[in-house]
């Protein structure tokens, strides 16, 4: 609350003896003065309190965010981008690597995304560049072969992030203690094998997702499921709803159910898809509690959304 001190000096009046024997007009003078005191120390820790709440989390990055924001095509930062050849790497197909221009923010966090079944890197690449652009690095990738089966996108996905934090020529920009992975159909059920796996990263978003395995009750992974309601491919019946609703009841979890959408809706360039992951990726990779609004309370549905589930407020 904002302090307002006296703008002037009130005359005291004269001094008169009260009942206990003590002089009020003293009494009045010292209070007025002690009052001042508490008054300008006041504003002085209210002139502090901003950089003391910014230094409470070191991870935000960017302005203030707003729904134009986070729904726009490009968010704050200038974004370079730089290739990996198949050659130069073990684990995975190489890849695409983009990144936030400017060091001024110092590290960032970084997540790695997975294309589908008989699919390439270009079938997911407009999320590179969005997501870099609100202040990550984003590694898009090939898989071994476009055959590869969810535990191995997984494998994949995990060895991608070893190979941005450790020998990547922006390691030196990505905060390794922050990371997460996303993917689509069978790189989303990847996403979930390498949460599964990795229980340390900060954040998991399956695409509609595709897996034999419909159980995840031992992920410890803050997870955004996201699903179509026209998916004929990963019906969310059998796909996503089972994913979301076995995520252990304590874990920060969401459902989002694309209305009009089908199972390859994420292959396209989608304002939801964005602003939902954007938020989620902040929220819990970053900790930037900025975020938090666009989650909680849920999302209703929309011409876009046809449903949304999730735990409010978040916990971590």
């Amino acid at each position: 609350m904002q302090q307002h001190l006296p703008s002037g000096t009130i005359p005291p009046r004269p001094s008169r003896p009260s009942r206990s024997g003590t002089f009020t007009g003293r009494s009045r003078t010292l209070t007025g003065l002690v009052t001042a005191a508490a008054a300008t120390a006041g504003l002085l820790l209210t002139g502090l309190a901003p950089g003391a709440q910014a230094a409470d989390n070191p991870y935000e990055r960017g302005p203030a965010p707003t729904n134009a924001s986070i729904e726009a095509s490009r968010g704050s930062y200038a974004v370079s981008q730089t290739s990996v050849s198949s050659l130069v790497v073990s684990g995975f197909g190489g890849g695409t690597i983009y990144y936030p221009t400017s060091t001024a923010d110092g590290t960032f966090g970084a997540v790695v995304i997975s294309p589908g079944f008989t699919a390439y890197e270009s079938s997911i690449a407009w999320l590179g560049p969005r997501l870099a652009s609100q202040g990550f690095v984003v590694f898009t990738i090939d898989t071994n072969t476009t055959l590869d089966q969810p535990a191995s996108r997984g494998r994949q996905l995990l060895a991608a992030l070893d190979y941005l934090t450790e020998r990547s020529s922006v390691r030196s920009r990505v905060d390794s203690g922050r990371l997460g992975v996303m993917g689509h159909s069978m790189g989303g059920g990847g996403s979930l094998e390498a949460a599964k796996d990795r229980p340390s990263l900060k954040a998991a978003i399956p695409l509609t997702g595709w897996n034999t395995d419909k159980t995840w009750p031992e992920l410890r992974t803050p997870t955004l499921v996201v699903g179509a309601d026209g998916d004929s491919i990963a019906p969310v019946a059998t796909h996503s709803e089972p994913f979301y609703e076995s995520l252990p009841g304590s874990l920060d979890k969401a459902y989002l159910e694309l209305r009009g959408a089908s199972h390859f809706t994420p292959n396209t360039s989608s304002t939801t898809i964005a602003k939902y992951s954007i938020s989620w990726l902040k929220r819990f990779i970053d900790d930037d509690s900025r975020y938090e609004q666009f989650l909680c309370p849920l999302p209703r549905p929309s011409l876009t959304i046809a449903e949304y589930r999730g735990n409010c407020p978040h916990t971590a």
